[in-house]
């Protein structure tokens, strides 16, 4: 298959002036083998936090909890975030589940973010620390969110939470991994979800393999290779064949009816737009009430370029208010 022909259109030109610094601090990554050795090394950065919290933020409550895995697998790590002050009525809840290409990654990259829709929503979050691959294959990973699901509900009333207002939310690999768990949900029916918040989720491993690929899309931050690497760690096999299991690919699946409402936000530029533009369409098409979020001259990853960019701050608020608008339909 022909690879990306960004390189020879270039799609620098396209991203938005704001993002362009950060393409300089953080070059897209060549994810493979030798990239995944070193970061378990400790030998290549890993995500980082940042070095203080702003007050309000400082004040959620982050509590580590060891629950409960899929039958013969180990304990999941969870990290649970609570408002500092208590409520009168049950809140709702989200389980986050955090991106890194299958790969890469932890719980705690999502710190800021979750303590911000914490205190803007005075909601309880949940964030998974599911096992990586390659070491750990499909569906290890799914089972490790489902099982945090799972603790999630049982736990509604010791977290003070309404079992009807549980959302789902993940970027990146972190909303394919979401996507997956709706569809895993929906199937058992045993833990209901009412709400599907994906950002630039990582939901079929053809593209960057056998898909057409994109004039502009995917130059930057996680390329088409990176993308191959990723889906062959997750599943076992080569991305994009006929022997791909179908449960394991958010795109693959026969039918979208019965999940839960969802919003999807991506970037113009990001490898997996088409992809996402096309789930959301199956999602409508399946009578899912679904929104669609394209944000112009962004590509994969531009929350780097700082929670002050304009459409960084935009990408929050999109997610702020489909959140509190499924909420307030419950």
């Amino acid at each position: 298959m022909t690879e990306l022909s960004t390189t020879e259109t270039g799609s620098r030109h396209l991203v938005a002036p704001e993002l362009l610094a950060a393409l300089d601090l953080f070059p897209s990554m060549v994810v493979d083998d030798t990239y995944i050795t070193a970061i378990r090394g400790g030998t290549v950065p890993s995500f980082s936090l940042p070095a203080d919290l702003p007050p309000a933020l400082a004040a959620i409550r982050r509590e580590e909890h060891f629950i409960p895995g899929a039958p013969g697998s180990p304990n999941v790590r969870i990290l649970v975030y609570t408002p500092p002050t208590g409520s009168v009525s049950p809140r709702s809840a989200i389980l986050e589940i955090h991106g890194g290409g299958y790969v890469m990654g932890s719980a705690e990259i999502s710190d800021a973010s979750n303590r911000a829709l914490v205190q803007d929503l005075d909601c309880v979050i949940v964030s998974v620390d599911y096992r990586l691959a390659p070491e750990t294959r499909w569906p290890g990973a799914l089972e490790d969110c489902y099982a945090a699901l799972k603790w999630l509900h049982e736990q509604v009333a010791t977290l003070g939470v309404d079992a009807a207002r549980i959302a789902i939310m993940g970027g990146s690999a972190g909303g394919g991994h979401a996507a997956a768990l709706a569809l895993l949900a929906r199937d058992r029916g045993e833990y209901p979800i009412c709400f599907q918040m994906l950002h630039a989720p990582m939901l079929d491993d053809r593209t960057g393999s056998t898909s057409e690929p994109h004039p502009y899309a995917g130059e930057f931050i996680w390329t088409p290779g990176s993308n191959r690497f990723g889906w062959r760690a997750l599943l076992g096999v080569e991305p994009g064949g006929a022997d791909v299991p179908a449960n394991a690919v958010p795109a693959r699946a026969a039918s979208l009816e019965g999940l839960p409402p969802t919003a999807i936000v991506v970037g113009a530029l990001d490898l997996f737009l088409e992809e996402d533009m096309d789930y959301a369409r199956r999602l409508i098409r399946a009578g899912v009430p679904t929104e669609l979020h394209v944000i112009p001259g962004a590509y994969h990853g531009y929350g780097l370029a700082g929670p002050g960019a304009p459409l960084v701050r935009l990408t929050a608020q999109l997610q702020r208010d489909a959140l509190a608008r499924a909420f307030a339909t419950q």
